[in-house]
């Protein structure tokens, strides 16, 4: 066995185990392989693991894999930052969009998503930690957003995803994504139906998935250190 696919079985036994400790049932969560800067073999190589949602930052680069890998049934997903320019590719080509921080890029990709391909699953980009360097919309604009984004057509909003500054202790790892869930539970009570946590990498899924999570998105723990692109 690879060691990539070493890493995988181990990604899995890390989320078994967290499920386990947080009294929730191993089908909560589920496991996007984040691909970014990693060629089509590897992930040929981990999808014939079992592995079918994979998550890409660049379009370019996912558009160049998707095409090199449309002999299998995966389901792609976009995490990065969107430009406006990039929203078309992306609706055309995506299943989830992670990242929406405002409402001009939601209305691009609903306008953009074609008829004939189901409505595109959103999920909104919120900047917990409030770090100047981090996109995401503030805590406070969250419902708004997540109102405005609901009405669209084309578009199936599904939940919340934030990328927290790294922290080394555990029990303070929680707070961001406590307060995330918190978030969600706020605006469920408005009226909205989100069943979406995207919270947790390589380095923190544990604390995401005892807060909640239901989608880590994990690229290091199983491919190793990034290609530089």
């Amino acid at each position: 066995m690879t060691t990539i696919l070493n890493n995988l079985q181990a990604v899995h036994a890390r989320i078994r185990a967290a499920c386990r400790a947080a009294g929730r049932a191993d089908a909560e969560v589920r496991l996007l392989a984040v691909s970014k800067t990693w060629p089509a073999a590897c992930v040929r190589e981990v999808a014939g693991a079992g592995q079918r949602a994979f998550g890409e930052n660049y379009v370019q680069e996912a558009l160049a894999k998707m095409a090199g890998l449309a002999d299998l049934d995966l389901e792609w997903h976009f995490i990065g930052p969107l430009q406006s320019n990039k929203t078309r590719p992306v609706a055309e080509n995506f299943a989830w969009v992670h990242s929406i921080d405002r409402f001009k890029i939601a209305e691009r990709l609903s306008a953009q998503r074609p008829l004939h391909l189901p409505p595109l699953n959103v999920c909104i980009e919120v900047n917990v930690s409030g770090e100047s360097s981090k996109s995401g919309c503030p805590p406070e604009a969250a419902a708004g957003l997540a109102h405005a984004v609901a009405a669209l057509p084309n578009l199936r909003l599904r939940g919340l995803m934030a990328i927290p500054a790294p922290c080394a202790d555990p029990t303070l790892a929680r707070r961001p994504f406590a307060r995330l869930r918190e978030l969600l539970e706020q605006i469920n009570g408005t009226g909205l139906r989100l069943d979406t946590l995207s919270m947790g990498m390589s380095h923190d899924l544990e604390a995401a998935i005892m807060e909640g999570a239901t989608l880590v998105r994990v690229g290091t723990a199983i491919f190793g250190e990034r290609i530089a692109i």
